[in-house]
């Protein structure tokens, strides 16, 4: 597991601090749609529960993207068994539902607010056209880098594999041809299992990354909005509504992050950044929310375009990569019992999250 050392986790979330610094400076805009009912705004009591949010919230997030990567230890929960399977099938729901009923219509609402201008905004379904556009990128992406990586794995390796083979050939010649050849089969039937192995691994590390930059934008935006707002009858009930969001987004995300194989750095990177990043964005709105106004039009194109294209990495990315990838595997079609029990935790999953959306 340590051949792609030019493939950690840190390039993908070095990128996504920027994200962090520059988005409250984009949503800290003019207010000039000023909307908002004052009564029960309590600033005090407000950030007593953000704080707790915080507390909640991280350990929520830790538990759960490191459950499957703990778990692993165990020899029921290893990525080959049955159980992580159902896992997989169970943490896919979940993030369905987090992009079609938690963050879409988010988006919707966001860009069809009245308080932006009628044209263009009003005149064209901007939210579905940015996720469609997203869920095209997150494809372009996948395949483009998992050819990459693929490509220079397989590159460094060729001459390795001319070099035996020419080892072969020239055996043959000194009328050994038998064990020359029985050599080559052998050598080749490894080879190719080699290859398979490093190209499932390669994969799942683009997944896991890909789908790590589509939660956290949903998260920082999530934790900024709790952060800002000053009423505590409307934090209250989503201290508990993200701790379970994120904990169940977490065990999706480090079920990726199990089968991709990173070093143990890039696993306690991921599972950091994922964890810190909804209390980075509630201490982001505490220190904005004198400035911060969710209706004003800056404030909800920029959510609204972000919202959009975090629903489209997941939908694409729970659909094509989660889903797909193993309800298609000749696994689990030749196992009705398996694909009986993943099709249950499925539906399961996507239920849980589609009810929490009643509060958050």
């Amino acid at each position: 597991m340590e051949k792609f050392p030019y493939f950690s986790s840190i390039k993908v979330s070095s990128i996504l601090p920027l994200l962090l610094l520059l988005l409250p400076v984009l949503v800290s805009g003019d207010c000039t749609c000023s909307g908002k009912d004052d009564s029960g705004r309590n600033k005090s009591e407000a950030l007593k529960y953000k704080l707790g949010a915080i507390a909640s919230i991280l350990f929520g997030g830790a538990v759960g993207v490191c459950t499957p990567v703990l778990g692993k230890r165990f020899q029921a929960l290893r990525p080959e068994n049955d159980i992580f399977f159902l896992i997989k099938a169970f943490a896919a729901g979940v993030i369905l539902s987090t992009g079609f009923i938690h963050i879409l219509p988010d988006a919707f609402d966001q860009l069809t607010s009245p308080c932006l201008d009628q044209n263009p905004w009003g005149n064209f379904p901007f939210a579905g056209f940015f996720a469609m556009l997203s869920a095209i990128g997150t494809l372009m992406v996948d395949s483009f880098a998992t050819a990459y990586f693929q490509n220079a794995h397989f590159n460094k390796a060729n001459p390795v594999n001319s070099d035996v083979e020419n080892c072969e050939e020239h055996a043959s010649h000194l009328h050994v041809h038998t064990h020359a050849t029985h050599g080559h089969a052998h050598g080749s039937v490894a080879a190719v299992v080699s290859d398979e192995s490093a190209s499932e691994v390669i994969r799942h590390r683009v997944i896991s990354q890909v789908l790590e930059l589509g939660i956290v934008v949903h998260s920082v935006i999530i934790g900024i909005s709790l952060g800002a707002s000053q009423t505590p009858s409307t934090i209250r009930p989503l201290v508990a509504a993200l701790t379970f969001h994120q904990f169940f987004e977490g065990i999706g995300l480090g079920g990726c992050i199990t089968q991709a194989g990173f070093k143990r750095r890039g696993v306690v990177t991921m599972a950091l950044f994922f964890s810190l990043t909804t209390p980075i964005g509630i201490a982001i709105g505490i220190g904005i929310s004198n400035v911060y106004n969710e209706n004003s039009p800056t404030a909800l194109i920029v959510e609204g375009i972000l919202d959009a294209s975090a629903a489209g990495i997941l939908i694409y990315m729970s659909l094509v990569d989660l889903l797909a990838a193993d309800f298609m595997s000749s696994k689990m079609k030749n196992n009705m019992k398996l694909q009986i029990g993943a099709h249950i935790f499925l539906l399961f999953g996507a239920g849980c999250m589609s009810l929490l959306a009643k509060w958050a």
